[in-house]
């Protein structure tokens, strides 16, 4: 099993800055990153949907949009399935393969829409690298419910700890990865 490092919190307080501080750390000291990243799309302040990045490759798709009449709605938005499939789902496929730790930003409810993107994570979380991932705050889902349980880590990113998260992270991260590179 995956060492898992879980981050949640309030929409907007900062969970995935936390993770880009993260990995820009990380990837500095030379550890191999992957998996995928959503973020917002904005249109003159607007949001208007969501795309998702690969980590590995930097490709990136279309999440979620306001403005298309196809695929499962979730809020006021429609999932591409099949960027969600395409890209996030490869991307946490070969970063089980390829990288040395596995981030996944976000597992809610846009991205549990797809039976691709859940097979990516139960993926990376067999692949027993550790895997740093932004969890929806309050929807049960039985995968939600198996990674909080599995977690070796997890904390709440607040106003007030957002800033001195990611050294803490780094460096448990830091050290998880050294267990995994001993003999």
């Amino acid at each position: 099993m995956a060492r898992i490092y879980v981050l949640t919190g309030s929409p907007g307080v900062g969970k995935s800055t936390v993770v880009s501080k993260v990995v820009v750390r990380l990837k500095s000291r030379g550890v191999i990153v992957g998996g995928c990243a959503s973020f917002e799309k904005r249109v003159k302040g607007q949001r208007v949907g969501f795309a998702i990045r690969d980590l590995t490759t930097g490709v990136e798709g279309e999440l979620a949009t306001i403005g298309s009449a196809l695929g499962p709605r979730v809020g006021k938005y429609r999932v591409n399935l099949r960027d969600l499939a395409e890209v996030g789902a490869k991307g946490l496929q070969q970063a089980a393969l390829v990288s040395e730790l596995i981030v996944i930003d976000e597992v809610g409810p846009m991205e549990l829409v797809s039976p691709d993107f859940r097979r990516g994570v139960r993926a990376c979380v067999l692949s027993g690298k550790p895997i740093l991932a932004v969890l929806h705050e309050r929807m049960q889902d039985d995968l939600l419910e198996e990674l909080r349980s599995a977690s070796d880590y997890s904390a709440a990113v607040t106003l007030e700890n957002r800033e001195s998260l990611p050294d803490e992270l780094t460096t448990k991260l830091v050290g998880a990865l050294a267990e995994v590179k001993k003999p």
